[in-house]
Protein backbone atom coordinates (compact mmCIF):
# COMPACT_ATOMS: atom_id res chain seq x y z
CA UNK A 1 0.00 0.00 0.00
CA UNK A 2 1.60 3.40 -0.80
CA UNK A 3 2.79 5.59 1.90
CA UNK A 4 -0.44 8.22 0.72
CA UNK A 5 -3.19 5.71 2.05
CA UNK A 6 -1.34 5.34 5.30
CA UNK A 7 -1.18 8.94 5.84
CA UNK A 8 -4.85 9.49 5.15
CA UNK A 9 -6.44 7.17 7.02
CA UNK A 10 -9.36 9.04 8.33
CA UNK A 11 -9.61 11.03 4.99
CA UNK A 12 -9.36 9.96 1.00
CA UNK A 13 -6.85 11.26 -1.34
CA UNK A 14 -8.16 12.92 -4.18
CA UNK A 15 -7.18 9.91 -6.29
CA UNK A 16 -9.02 7.70 -4.34
CA UNK A 17 -11.68 9.89 -4.14
CA UNK A 18 -11.88 10.03 -7.71
CA UNK A 19 -11.72 5.87 -7.58
CA UNK A 20 -14.80 6.02 -5.42
CA UNK A 21 -16.56 8.17 -7.48
CA UNK A 22 -15.79 6.27 -10.65
CA UNK A 23 -17.17 2.90 -8.98
CA UNK A 24 -20.53 5.00 -7.76
CA UNK A 25 -21.16 6.33 -10.55
CA UNK A 26 -20.99 2.77 -12.57
CA UNK A 27 -23.07 1.48 -10.12
CA UNK A 28 -25.73 3.60 -10.08
CA UNK A 29 -25.49 3.20 -13.87
CA UNK A 30 -25.44 -0.04 -14.30
CA UNK A 31 -26.43 -2.17 -10.95
CA UNK A 32 -28.92 0.06 -9.47
CA UNK A 33 -31.16 -0.83 -12.64
CA UNK A 34 -30.56 -4.61 -11.51
CA UNK A 35 -31.75 -4.51 -8.06
CA UNK A 36 -35.54 -5.00 -8.05
CA UNK A 37 -35.17 -8.34 -10.67
CA UNK A 38 -32.25 -9.27 -8.83
CA UNK A 39 -34.25 -9.59 -5.61
CA UNK A 40 -37.42 -10.76 -7.00
CA UNK A 41 -36.01 -13.32 -9.03
CA UNK A 42 -32.71 -13.84 -6.97
CA UNK A 43 -31.36 -13.62 -10.39
CA UNK A 44 -27.81 -13.36 -11.09
CA UNK A 45 -26.33 -10.81 -14.25
CA UNK A 46 -23.77 -12.80 -15.78
CA UNK A 47 -21.82 -10.48 -17.70
CA UNK A 48 -21.92 -7.82 -15.35
CA UNK A 49 -18.11 -8.99 -13.76
CA UNK A 50 -16.75 -8.47 -17.74
CA UNK A 51 -17.42 -5.06 -17.93
CA UNK A 52 -16.34 -4.26 -15.13
CA UNK A 53 -13.21 -6.25 -15.71
CA UNK A 54 -12.58 -3.56 -18.61
CA UNK A 55 -12.85 -0.58 -15.81
CA UNK A 56 -10.44 -1.85 -13.48
CA UNK A 57 -13.07 -2.47 -11.26
CA UNK A 58 -12.00 -6.50 -10.82
CA UNK A 59 -8.39 -7.77 -9.67
CA UNK A 60 -8.33 -4.66 -7.24
CA UNK A 61 -5.34 -6.23 -5.54
CA UNK A 62 -3.28 -8.17 -8.17
CA UNK A 63 -0.81 -6.26 -9.53
CA UNK A 64 -1.21 -5.16 -13.29
CA UNK A 65 1.10 -8.52 -14.88
CA UNK A 66 -1.52 -10.58 -13.65
CA UNK A 67 -4.40 -8.47 -15.54
CA UNK A 68 -5.49 -6.98 -11.94
CA UNK A 69 -5.10 -3.22 -10.57
CA UNK A 70 -2.38 -3.12 -8.69
CA UNK A 71 -4.27 -0.70 -5.91
CA UNK A 72 -4.39 -1.65 -2.13
CA UNK A 73 -7.16 -3.08 0.41
CA UNK A 74 -8.07 0.45 1.22
CA UNK A 75 -8.69 1.04 -2.25
CA UNK A 76 -10.85 -2.21 -2.96
CA UNK A 77 -12.61 -1.34 0.10
CA UNK A 78 -13.91 2.36 -1.07
CA UNK A 79 -14.62 0.15 -4.36
CA UNK A 80 -16.72 -2.11 -2.00
CA UNK A 81 -18.50 0.69 -0.61
CA UNK A 82 -19.30 2.49 -3.59
CA UNK A 83 -21.03 -0.58 -5.08
CA UNK A 84 -22.71 -1.66 -1.86
CA UNK A 85 -24.71 1.90 -2.09
CA UNK A 86 -26.66 1.07 -4.83
CA UNK A 87 -26.89 -2.64 -5.48
CA UNK A 88 -25.98 -4.54 -2.13
CA UNK A 89 -26.26 -7.90 -3.50
CA UNK A 90 -24.03 -7.68 -6.29
CA UNK A 91 -21.79 -5.88 -3.53
CA UNK A 92 -21.32 -9.20 -1.89
CA UNK A 93 -20.86 -11.23 -4.96
CA UNK A 94 -18.06 -8.66 -5.88
CA UNK A 95 -16.22 -9.26 -2.09
CA UNK A 96 -16.41 -12.77 -2.39
CA UNK A 97 -14.71 -13.20 -6.26
CA UNK A 98 -12.22 -10.44 -5.54
CA UNK A 99 -11.26 -10.26 -2.15
CA UNK A 100 -11.82 -14.08 -0.85
CA UNK A 101 -10.73 -15.53 -3.76
CA UNK A 102 -8.85 -13.61 -6.02
CA UNK A 103 -6.56 -11.72 -3.71
CA UNK A 104 -6.46 -14.79 -1.45
CA UNK A 105 -4.68 -16.92 -4.88
CA UNK A 106 -2.20 -14.06 -5.35
CA UNK A 107 -1.55 -13.90 -1.34
CA UNK A 108 -1.17 -17.52 -1.34
CA UNK A 109 -0.35 -19.16 -4.75
CA UNK A 110 2.70 -20.16 -6.51
CA UNK A 111 3.76 -18.56 -9.49
CA UNK A 112 1.98 -21.23 -11.39
CA UNK A 113 -1.80 -20.39 -9.82
CA UNK A 114 -1.02 -16.66 -10.50
CA UNK A 115 -0.44 -17.06 -14.36
CA UNK A 116 -3.28 -19.58 -14.53
CA UNK A 117 -6.00 -18.11 -12.91
CA UNK A 118 -5.77 -14.50 -11.93
CA UNK A 119 -5.91 -12.97 -15.89
CA UNK A 120 -9.12 -14.84 -16.69
CA UNK A 121 -10.52 -13.93 -12.78
CA UNK A 122 -9.38 -10.32 -13.00
CA UNK A 123 -11.08 -10.06 -16.83
CA UNK A 124 -14.41 -11.19 -15.50
CA UNK A 125 -14.55 -13.97 -17.81
CA UNK A 126 -14.10 -16.28 -14.55
CA UNK A 127 -15.97 -15.66 -11.86
CA UNK A 128 -13.98 -17.17 -8.52
CA UNK A 129 -16.04 -18.38 -4.47
CA UNK A 130 -14.56 -19.63 -1.43
CA UNK A 131 -15.21 -22.97 -0.07
CA UNK A 132 -14.62 -22.51 3.87
CA UNK A 133 -17.61 -23.42 5.45
CA UNK A 134 -19.57 -26.99 6.20
CA UNK A 135 -23.15 -28.19 6.38
CA UNK A 136 -21.46 -29.37 10.33
CA UNK A 137 -18.97 -26.46 10.25
CA UNK A 138 -19.98 -22.83 10.68
CA UNK A 139 -18.03 -20.66 13.13
CA UNK A 140 -15.49 -23.93 14.22
CA UNK A 141 -15.17 -24.00 10.30
CA UNK A 142 -11.71 -25.81 10.65
CA UNK A 143 -11.81 -28.06 13.57
CA UNK A 144 -15.16 -29.43 12.61
CA UNK A 145 -14.20 -29.62 8.70
CA UNK A 146 -15.35 -32.89 7.12
CA UNK A 147 -14.20 -32.22 3.33
CA UNK A 148 -11.41 -34.67 3.31
CA UNK A 149 -8.19 -34.79 0.57
CA UNK A 150 -6.12 -37.78 0.41
CA UNK A 151 -3.09 -37.90 -1.88
CA UNK A 152 -2.75 -40.72 -4.44
CA UNK A 153 0.40 -39.55 -6.09
CA UNK A 154 0.21 -36.23 -8.08
CA UNK A 155 -2.88 -35.86 -7.20
CA UNK A 156 -5.45 -35.70 -4.33
CA UNK A 157 -8.71 -36.73 -4.35
CA UNK A 158 -11.99 -34.83 -2.49
CA UNK A 159 -14.68 -35.69 -0.93
CA UNK A 160 -17.16 -34.15 0.90
CA UNK A 161 -19.51 -30.84 0.88
CA UNK A 162 -19.42 -26.76 1.44
CA UNK A 163 -22.32 -24.62 2.03
CA UNK A 164 -23.64 -21.27 2.29
CA UNK A 165 -21.08 -20.71 -0.80
CA UNK A 166 -21.10 -17.28 -1.94
CA UNK A 167 -20.99 -17.47 -6.11
CA UNK A 168 -21.24 -21.04 -5.82
CA UNK A 169 -23.89 -21.77 -8.37
CA UNK A 170 -22.04 -19.57 -10.88
CA UNK A 171 -18.73 -19.97 -10.23
CA UNK A 172 -15.52 -20.85 -12.68
CA UNK A 173 -13.28 -21.58 -9.69
CA UNK A 174 -13.46 -22.28 -6.25
CA UNK A 175 -10.61 -21.79 -3.22
CA UNK A 176 -11.61 -25.06 -1.23
CA UNK A 177 -9.86 -26.01 1.87
CA UNK A 178 -10.17 -30.02 3.21
CA UNK A 179 -8.69 -31.82 5.69
CA UNK A 180 -5.57 -33.78 4.41
CA UNK A 181 -4.35 -34.75 7.93
CA UNK A 182 -6.44 -36.78 10.70
CA UNK A 183 -7.07 -36.11 14.09
CA UNK A 184 -5.28 -32.89 13.85
CA UNK A 185 -8.17 -30.28 15.19
CA UNK A 186 -7.49 -27.43 13.32
CA UNK A 187 -3.96 -28.17 11.55
CA UNK A 188 -3.88 -30.66 8.51
CA UNK A 189 -5.81 -28.78 6.53
CA UNK A 190 -5.04 -27.72 2.96
CA UNK A 191 -5.90 -25.17 0.35
CA UNK A 192 -6.79 -26.30 -3.24
CA UNK A 193 -8.12 -23.73 -6.30
CA UNK A 194 -10.74 -26.16 -8.08
CA UNK A 195 -12.01 -25.57 -11.29
CA UNK A 196 -15.82 -26.36 -10.67
CA UNK A 197 -16.17 -28.02 -14.33
CA UNK A 198 -14.09 -30.57 -13.35
CA UNK A 199 -15.68 -34.20 -13.02
CA UNK A 200 -16.89 -34.79 -9.43
CA UNK A 201 -17.82 -30.87 -8.79
CA UNK A 202 -21.77 -30.56 -8.51
CA UNK A 203 -23.49 -27.83 -7.60
CA UNK A 204 -26.37 -29.79 -5.02
CA UNK A 205 -28.74 -26.84 -4.56
CA UNK A 206 -29.11 -23.28 -4.59
CA UNK A 207 -30.17 -21.64 -1.52
CA UNK A 208 -32.91 -19.18 -1.21
CA UNK A 209 -31.90 -16.14 0.86
CA UNK A 210 -34.01 -13.70 3.34
CA UNK A 211 -32.00 -10.54 1.60
CA UNK A 212 -28.98 -10.20 -0.54
CA UNK A 213 -31.36 -12.50 -2.56
CA UNK A 214 -29.52 -11.66 -6.06
CA UNK A 215 -25.88 -13.03 -4.99
CA UNK A 216 -25.57 -16.77 -5.89
CA UNK A 217 -25.14 -19.45 -2.63
CA UNK A 218 -25.05 -22.72 -2.72
CA UNK A 219 -24.10 -26.02 -1.33
CA UNK A 220 -21.00 -27.46 -3.15
CA UNK A 221 -20.31 -31.40 -3.76
CA UNK A 222 -16.87 -33.04 -4.18
CA UNK A 223 -17.42 -36.75 -5.05
CA UNK A 224 -13.61 -38.32 -6.06
CA UNK A 225 -12.84 -34.97 -7.44
CA UNK A 226 -9.06 -34.93 -9.07
CA UNK A 227 -6.78 -32.37 -8.00
CA UNK A 228 -3.02 -31.90 -9.01
CA UNK A 229 -0.85 -31.05 -6.28
CA UNK A 230 0.37 -27.94 -8.17
CA UNK A 231 -2.90 -26.52 -7.20
CA UNK A 232 -1.98 -26.70 -3.49
CA UNK A 233 -2.59 -22.80 -2.54
CA UNK A 234 0.03 -21.87 -0.04
CA UNK A 235 1.74 -24.96 1.85
CA UNK A 236 0.68 -28.61 2.02
CA UNK A 237 -1.25 -29.24 5.49
CA UNK A 238 -0.35 -25.69 6.33
CA UNK A 239 -4.19 -24.44 4.99
CA UNK A 240 -5.10 -22.96 7.98
CA UNK A 241 -2.55 -20.50 7.78
CA UNK A 242 -4.34 -19.09 4.58
CA UNK A 243 -7.73 -19.34 6.20
CA UNK A 244 -6.37 -17.02 9.26
CA UNK A 245 -4.39 -14.65 7.12
CA UNK A 246 -7.72 -14.57 4.74
CA UNK A 247 -10.45 -13.60 7.72
CA UNK A 248 -8.76 -10.69 9.17
CA UNK A 249 -8.44 -9.13 5.68
CA UNK A 250 -11.71 -10.88 5.04
CA UNK A 251 -13.22 -9.10 8.20
CA UNK A 252 -12.13 -5.77 7.09
CA UNK A 253 -13.36 -5.68 3.76
CA UNK A 254 -16.84 -6.81 4.57
CA UNK A 255 -17.30 -3.74 6.88
CA UNK A 256 -17.51 -1.54 4.00
CA UNK A 257 -20.97 -3.34 2.60
CA UNK A 258 -22.58 -2.21 6.15
CA UNK A 259 -21.33 1.37 5.17
CA UNK A 260 -22.57 1.58 1.88
CA UNK A 261 -25.96 0.29 2.68
CA UNK A 262 -25.96 3.13 5.65
CA UNK A 263 -25.32 5.73 3.43
CA UNK A 264 -28.13 4.22 1.22
CA UNK A 265 -30.30 4.34 3.63
CA UNK A 266 -29.56 7.87 4.98
CA UNK A 267 -29.94 9.36 1.82
CA UNK A 268 -33.84 7.67 1.39
CA UNK A 269 -34.75 8.28 4.79
CA UNK A 270 -33.82 12.01 4.40
CA UNK A 271 -35.99 12.32 1.19
CA UNK A 272 -38.75 10.80 2.35
CA UNK A 273 -38.84 12.78 5.88
CA UNK A 274 -38.28 16.09 2.96
CA UNK A 275 -41.40 14.61 0.95
CA UNK A 276 -44.02 12.66 3.27
CA UNK A 277 -46.23 15.29 4.92
CA UNK A 278 -48.56 14.67 8.30
CA UNK A 279 -50.67 16.47 10.01
CA UNK A 280 -50.02 19.90 7.48
CA UNK A 281 -46.29 19.63 7.34
CA UNK A 282 -43.32 17.39 6.37
CA UNK A 283 -42.57 15.01 8.29
CA UNK A 284 -38.95 16.36 8.42
CA UNK A 285 -40.09 18.71 10.62
CA UNK A 286 -41.21 16.95 13.37
CA UNK A 287 -38.15 16.57 16.07
CA UNK A 288 -38.44 12.76 16.68
CA UNK A 289 -37.55 12.29 13.22
CA UNK A 290 -35.02 15.10 13.21
CA UNK A 291 -33.21 12.84 16.09
CA UNK A 292 -33.39 10.06 14.49
CA UNK A 293 -31.87 11.32 11.36
CA UNK A 294 -29.11 12.40 13.53
CA UNK A 295 -27.81 9.91 15.02
CA UNK A 296 -27.41 7.96 11.56
CA UNK A 297 -25.54 10.75 10.47
CA UNK A 298 -23.58 10.22 12.89
CA UNK A 299 -23.61 6.73 13.14
CA UNK A 300 -22.78 6.69 9.13
CA UNK A 301 -19.83 9.10 10.14
CA UNK A 302 -18.01 6.64 12.66
CA UNK A 303 -18.56 3.95 10.48
CA UNK A 304 -16.76 5.23 7.86
CA UNK A 305 -13.74 6.13 9.58
CA UNK A 306 -13.38 3.37 11.55
CA UNK A 307 -13.69 1.04 8.72
CA UNK A 308 -11.14 3.17 6.51
CA UNK A 309 -8.58 2.85 9.35
CA UNK A 310 -8.29 -0.56 9.94
CA UNK A 311 -8.69 -0.99 5.75
CA UNK A 312 -5.55 1.28 5.71
CA UNK A 313 -4.14 -0.99 8.58
CA UNK A 314 -4.99 -4.41 6.93
CA UNK A 315 -2.82 -3.70 3.89
CA UNK A 316 0.50 -4.24 5.32
CA UNK A 317 -0.48 -7.32 7.36
CA UNK A 318 1.38 -10.70 6.04
CA UNK A 319 1.09 -14.71 7.53
CA UNK A 320 3.41 -13.64 10.09
CA UNK A 321 0.83 -10.95 12.18
CA UNK A 322 -2.18 -12.10 10.61
CA UNK A 323 -4.73 -14.17 12.94
CA UNK A 324 -3.41 -12.96 16.09
CA UNK A 325 -2.13 -9.83 17.75
CA UNK A 326 -4.23 -6.33 17.72
CA UNK A 327 -4.84 -6.38 13.87
CA UNK A 328 -6.73 -9.73 14.58
CA UNK A 329 -8.88 -7.73 17.09
CA UNK A 330 -9.31 -4.96 15.14
CA UNK A 331 -10.62 -6.27 12.52
CA UNK A 332 -13.16 -8.10 14.32
CA UNK A 333 -14.47 -4.51 16.13
CA UNK A 334 -14.58 -2.86 12.48
CA UNK A 335 -17.04 -5.59 11.05
CA UNK A 336 -18.50 -6.01 14.36
CA UNK A 337 -19.15 -2.44 14.91
CA UNK A 338 -19.86 -1.28 11.03
CA UNK A 339 -22.41 -4.40 11.39
CA UNK A 340 -23.83 -3.31 14.51
CA UNK A 341 -24.14 0.48 13.61
CA UNK A 342 -26.06 -0.31 10.00
CA UNK A 343 -28.98 -2.40 11.60
CA UNK A 344 -29.30 0.82 13.85
CA UNK A 345 -29.75 2.57 11.14
CA UNK A 346 -31.78 0.24 8.88
CA UNK A 347 -33.94 0.01 11.59
CA UNK A 348 -34.28 3.90 12.30
CA UNK A 349 -35.08 4.06 8.37
CA UNK A 350 -37.85 1.92 8.35
CA UNK A 351 -39.41 3.44 11.19
CA UNK A 352 -39.19 7.20 9.31
CA UNK A 353 -40.15 5.53 6.49
CA UNK A 354 -43.80 3.86 8.23
CA UNK A 355 -45.70 1.82 6.60
CA UNK A 356 -43.99 2.30 3.29
CA UNK A 357 -40.91 0.28 4.71
CA UNK A 358 -43.03 -2.51 5.55
CA UNK A 359 -43.59 -3.10 1.45
CA UNK A 360 -41.33 -6.38 0.07
CA UNK A 361 -40.95 -3.74 -3.18
CA UNK A 362 -40.00 -0.51 -1.25
CA UNK A 363 -35.90 0.06 -1.59
CA UNK A 364 -35.80 0.36 2.12
CA UNK A 365 -37.86 -2.90 2.76
CA UNK A 366 -35.17 -4.62 0.06
CA UNK A 367 -31.73 -2.72 2.51
CA UNK A 368 -33.20 -3.71 5.75
CA UNK A 369 -33.50 -7.22 5.13
CA UNK A 370 -29.91 -7.43 4.20
CA UNK A 371 -28.65 -6.35 7.78
CA UNK A 372 -29.21 -10.20 9.66
CA UNK A 373 -26.21 -11.67 7.20
CA UNK A 374 -23.69 -8.75 8.15
CA UNK A 375 -23.59 -9.79 11.57
CA UNK A 376 -23.34 -13.91 10.98
CA UNK A 377 -20.73 -14.00 7.98
CA UNK A 378 -17.12 -13.34 7.98
CA UNK A 379 -18.04 -14.79 11.54
CA UNK A 380 -20.54 -14.13 13.81
CA UNK A 381 -21.10 -11.21 16.49
CA UNK A 382 -20.23 -13.60 18.93
CA UNK A 383 -17.17 -14.71 17.23
CA UNK A 384 -15.81 -11.05 16.85
CA UNK A 385 -16.18 -10.06 20.48
CA UNK A 386 -14.78 -13.72 21.31
CA UNK A 387 -11.59 -12.55 19.17
CA UNK A 388 -11.66 -9.08 20.63
CA UNK A 389 -11.93 -10.19 24.45
CA UNK A 390 -9.05 -13.07 23.81
CA UNK A 391 -6.81 -10.38 22.38
CA UNK A 392 -7.69 -8.02 25.31
CA UNK A 393 -7.10 -10.31 28.21
CA UNK A 394 -4.33 -12.34 26.61
CA UNK A 395 -1.25 -12.30 28.84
Amino acid sequence: MNSSANSHAFALTPDQQSLMDHADRFAREQLYPLCEKMDNEEWWPQDTFKEMGKLGLLGVTVPEQYGGAGLSILEAGLILQAISRWNHAFALSWVAHDNLCVNSLYNNGSEMIRQKYLPKLCSGEWTGCLGLTEPGAGSDALGSMRTKAVREGDEYILNGSKIYITNGPVADVCLVYARTQPDRGSKGITAFVVETGSPGFKVAQKLQKMGFRGSQTGELVFEDLRVPVENIVGKEHEGHKVVMSGLDIERAMIAPINVGIAERTLELSVDYAQTREQFGKTIASFQMIQSRLADMYVWVETMKTFCWQVLAEVSNIDETTAGRGEIHARTAASIMYCADMCNRVLDNGVQIHGGTGYIWESEINRLFRSTKLLEIGAGTTEVRKMIIAGELLRE
